[in-house]
């Protein structure tokens, strides 16, 4: 309009990022690390910061001896795990959830305000998932660090932010549910293993973990990508970056499971 001069480009960005702080779930505005990305994008950076500087102040020191840290740890996230599926389980089951299409519920009803928590703690769980890297650290386990360790860790925490910032609840839920099951198989794995060698002959089950967590983003892909192209009251932005994540990790944890056991499976075919 005549009269009023264009906004720059740092006006265009301020009115951006102020639209990202008003248009949130009012639930949960208030509630750790989800008004403002700032703060999760802080323990981003300090986290790359760690992946960085982490080797490189190890390089000289002798691996630190973490299992007393590691059991507790393991054990912990499987409870932690647990309970998550359950109050996911629960939330769900007793709002009667449609499992094809169900919209969120932006009401402060109670079993809203309940699937809204979980989601919240489903969110913090992937903040302290990232002490996973900060072992293998300390530990000198480096070849742990790969592409998809750091892509894993630090996109969740993207994603479950604007998940409970915009959608606590609706569709979303059964990401956590799916999510919460493997890692309580996951964690109970590392678990065991964490408690010394004299467990390795009992985890043989490990090419199964990986092939479970396959199987669970064909599931969250699939259910996302009925959803949107269906008539359902669920955002399609939030639908589209699900399924575009969800194949990225298909292509990763697919390429790993190739490395990890077929081509060496080959390798040895060839050598007899």
């Amino acid at each position: 309009m005549k009269g009023f001069p264009a906004l720059t480009a740092w006006q265009k960005l301020q009115v951006f990022y102020q639209g990202i702080l008003e248009n949130g779930d009012k639930r949960t505005d208030s509630w750790p690390l989800v008004h403002s990305p700032v703060p999760i994008g802080c323990i981003f950076l300090c986290y790359l910061l760690l992946i960085w500087a982490g080797p490189k102040l190890m390089a000289n020191r002798q691996p630190v001896n973490l299992k007393p840290v590691l059991i507790v740890y393991n054990f912990a996230m499987v409870c932690l795990s647990a309970y998550m599926f359950y109050e996911f389980t629960a939330s769900s089951w007793l709002a009667g959830y449609n499992l094809l299409c169900q919209p969120v519920d932006y009401s402060s009803s109670p079993l809203a305000m309940r699937m809204a928590r979980v989601c919240w703690l489903f969110y913090f769980s992937k903040v302290i998932e990232l002490s996973d890297t900060i072992f293998f650290i300390l530990r000198k386990k480096n070849s742990q660090l790969t592409f998809l360790h750091v892509y894993h860790h630090t996109t969740m925490i993207f994603n479950w932010w604007a998940g409970v910032k915009y959608v606590a609840g609706g569709q979303s839920f059964m990401i956590g549910l799916i999510n919460s099951l493997v890692h309580v198989i996951m964690y109970l794995y590392y678990g065991l293993a964490s408690l010394g060698p004299h467990m390795s002959k009992y985890l043989w089950w490990k090419r199964y973990l990986t092939s479970l967590q396959l199987i669970q983003f064909f599931i969250v892909t699939i259910h996302t990508t009925y959803n949107l192209f269906t008539d359902c009251d669920f955002p399609d932005t939030m639908n589209m970056i699900v399924v575009a994540y969800s194949l990225s990790l298909i292509a990763l944890f697919s390429n790993f499971y190739y490395r990890s056991y077929l081509a060496k499976k080959k390798s040895a075919y060839k050598k007899t």
